[in-house]
Formats: structure tokens, C-alpha cells, sequence
């Protein structure tokens, strides 16, 4: 019973794909919407990609275990609170609590964090990993089809033609074709360095008028098409 249980386990902290993208300032995060135990599809249209913080002005997307990753964003959120737009200043305390306060300790789960001007993947082992420049933006992925989805969003970031949008559509697509744990159901979550320069006291949402069709709505579930 505690070999298939622990299978069940290792399993189950596999079973996303988290995508972000930033380029040309803009950011966009996505995340599927499929939650298997074991070989069995639970639940489809999932909610793992969030804005936190007062002003929303933060989007974070976890893998793992969705109580662990909701107590997590909790904390980062007072982070968030207690360092007032120092978004790696938060990461690294929330690091640095996960690693070592007890409670924290056993929470499982894998987190990418981003504000208009950074992008961070925070796992338990107190790592706040920053990803490498690639061109004019930067990508991280994480969860079972996270390595798919970077792949193919780094093999896009030369083109000037795709926007960040775009690129994470098209990744999201190949990732969701590949692994057995993600499906085709996003949620994408957007932040532009312009949102957060007209006014900081301001919550200014993107009209989307520079969107693709996938992304019409934001922050609202969407089938990508076959």
C-alpha cells in the first residue's frame, strides 16, 4: 500500500504545465487545466495560474500539490505585503522560510512568480532561479510538460513576427500534445511594463487589443484548438 501510495505521490507533482513568456515587455503566463491521480484525469479546467499581491500586479502559476501551492502563495503574498514592490526580495524570504521553518518544510510544490519587470522560479530547496536573457525576453516553464513547452517557446523567441502571446499558445499546444498530464484547457494571465507605469496607485487591465484570438479574455479558461 505505501509503494502505490508513493507512486501516486511522485506522480501527481508531475502533472501540469506552467509557461511564461516575457518579450518586447510583455508578459504572459499560462497554465493547463488537467489534475490526474495516478493514470486517472480528475478534473480538467483547474485554476493554477493567479494574480496576487494589493494591486494584482503579480501572476503566479505552481505545480504540485494545490493545497501546498495555495498556503505558499499565501505567504508569498505577505511577503509581498511586508516588501512593497521587491518582488525578489519576497521570492528570496519565501525561499529562505520554505527551506527551513518546519511547517513549510513538507509543502510540495514548484512555483513561477513574475511582475512586469522580473520572472522567478522558486522551488523547497530554497532556490530563486532567475531565467537566462534570451534575445529581448526570457522564458521559464516547470511541471510534467514544462521542459516541452520551454523548448519550443525558446525555439520561437527569434521570431519577431510572435508576440508573447502567441509564443505561449503555440508551446502550450506542442507541450499539451506531448505529455499525458496536460491538456488543452489554459489559463493565461498577462502584465506589460506599460500597465504598471501609468500609475502605481492604478489598476489598469490590458484591453487586449494586441492579443491574439487565444487570448481574448484574460485570466479566463480557453481551449486551444487541435
Amino acid at each position: 500500500m505505501n509503494k502505490v501510495t508513493g507512486s501516486l505521490n511522485n506522480i501527481s507533482k508531475r502533472n501540469t504545465t506552467i509557461l511564461c513568456v516575457r518579450k518586447d515587455g510583455r508578459v504572459c503566463i499560462a497554465g493547463d487545466g488537467q489534475v490526474s491521480l495516478g493514470p486517472t484525469v480528475i478534473k480538467g479546467n483547474a485554476r493554477k495560474v493567479r494574480r496576487i499581491g494589493e494591486d494584482g500586479n503579480v501572476v503566479a502559476g505552481f505545480a504540485g500539490s494545490t493545497a501546498d501551492a495555495m498556503a505558499l502563495l499565501d505567504r508569498l503574498e505577505k511577503k509581498l505585503e511586508e516588501h512593497p514592490g521587491q518582488l525578489f526580495r519576497a521570492c528570496v524570504e519565501l525561499a529562505k522560510a520554505w527551506r527551513t521553518e518546519k511547517y513549510l518544510r513538507n509543502l510540495e510544490a514548484t512555483m513561477i512568480v513574475a511582475d512586469a519587470h522580473m520572472s522567478f522560479e522558486i522551488t523547497g530547496n530554497g532556490d530563486v532561479l532567475e531565467p537566462q536573457k534570451v534575445g529581448n525576453g526570457d522564458v521559464l516553464g516547470i511541471g510534467s510538460g514544462g521542459n516541452y513547452a520551454l523548448s519550443a517557446a525558446l525555439a520561437m523567441m527569434d521570431r519577431k513576427e510572435l508576440t508573447a502571446d502567441e509564443i505561449v499558445a503555440k508551446a502550450m499546444k506542442i507541450a499539451g500534445d506531448i505529455c499525458v498530464y496536460t491538456n488543452h484547457t489554459l489559463v493565461v494571465e498577462h502584465l506589460s511594463q506599460e500597465m504598471v507605469s501609468l500609475d502605481v496607485g492604478q489598476n489598469v487591465e490590458d484591453d487586449g487589443n494586441n492579443t491574439s484570438d487565444f487570448v481574448e479574455n484574460e485570466g479566463k479558461k480557453m481551449e486551444v484548438s487541435s
